[in-house]
């Protein structure tokens, strides 16, 4: 007979916990240092925007008053009504909003089409023509404008709408972005589309692109931020007060009188930010997530 075996107690065989380690005064300083510098930074770049709503809100005599204190002593809104009508920003944010809309929707138009033949397709040059898209993203804009100018005068669409509109009817960076993004959607999914009986226009709308929503939101909100504070391009095409963009609006203004009442510029210029705040806050999420699947790709 065997002797019975003796089995070791329960809490003998148990791994003894290990206390937490407290943290390294390396590490809590590090902290400390990176809330510093942040902080910093948030007050470096509110600090003109907070300046410019004092002055919008205070009295048109202290707008360049360097002794003035941080809150107006009196608060009036007579400077947002003056600069509504006198740089007649009815009309300005009208064209605007128009203008970079409809850049929008043909820069998400050739953006989408584009990034997704570049990333889901296969075919001859199509690695040579994503190198000339490159290359597109390394060009700045003010080399471009004023072969632009003269295409759009010799097609006599100077000082128009479609003018401010059509150069920038397609664009580099939003097909670069819809590109890396859609390329981080799965083989197998386009694989199970085709399988399905899908062509290739219906694997875009009815696939890829509900898969590439942030990228979308992203593209789109760099388009309308950037046309709708697009000043070159309109000094050059738009000559009449009724084609006037903000900025253009805006800088008009500045240069049609010898000093001009910052007060009242200050309360155009928060007019003139709020569409652009409006659209950033709105596609915030989006932006963030589009960003950083775009990254993934590279």
């Amino acid at each position: 007979m065997t002797a019975p075996t003796m089995s070791a107690p329960a809490d003998a065989t148990r791994t003894p916990r290990r206390s937490p380690r407290p943290p390294r005064n390396g590490t809590r300083a590090g902290s400390v240092l990176r809330w510093i510098l942040l902080v910093l930074a948030v007050i470096v770049a509110l600090l003109p925007f907070v300046w410019m709503l004092r002055t919008a809100l205070g009295p048109a005599q202290t707008a360049i008053d360097q002794t003035a204190a941080l809150f107006p002593s009196t608060v009036t809104g007579d400077n947002f009504s003056r600069a509504w009508t006198d740089l007649d920003l009815a009309t300005a944010l009208t064209n605007g909003v128009i203008v970079s809309g409809a850049v929008l929707v043909l820069q998400m138009i050739t953006s989408t089409v584009a990034g997704y033949a570049f990333a889901c397709l296969r075919f001859r040059g199509r690695d040579a023509l994503f190198v000339l898209v490159l290359v597109g993203m390394l060009i700045p804009p003010q080399t471009v404008a004023v072969p632009n100018y003269v295409t759009i005068s010799g097609l006599g669409l100077a000082d128009t709408r479609f003018g401010l509109v059509l150069p920038f009817a397609a664009n580099a960076i939003g097909v670069f972005l819809m590109r890396q993004y859609m390329s981080t959607i799965p083989t197998s999914l386009l694989e199970a589309a085709r399988m399905d009986g899908l062509g290739p226009w219906r694997t875009l709308l009815k696939v890829v692109l509900p898969q590439s929503m942030p990228a979308v939101a992203t593209v789109a909100t760099f388009s309308f931020l950037v046309n709708f504070n697009e000043y070159l391009w309109p000094l050059l095409v738009a000559r009449s007060p009724s084609n006037y963009t903000p900025p253009l609006a805006l800088a008009q203004f500045t240069t049609s009188v010898g000093l001009p009442d910052f007060a009242e510029l200050s309360a155009a210029a928060l007019i003139i930010s709020l569409p652009s705040l409006v659209i950033f806050l709105i596609a915030q999420r989006r932006l963030t997530a589009g960003l950083a699947g775009s990254g993934t790709a590279i």
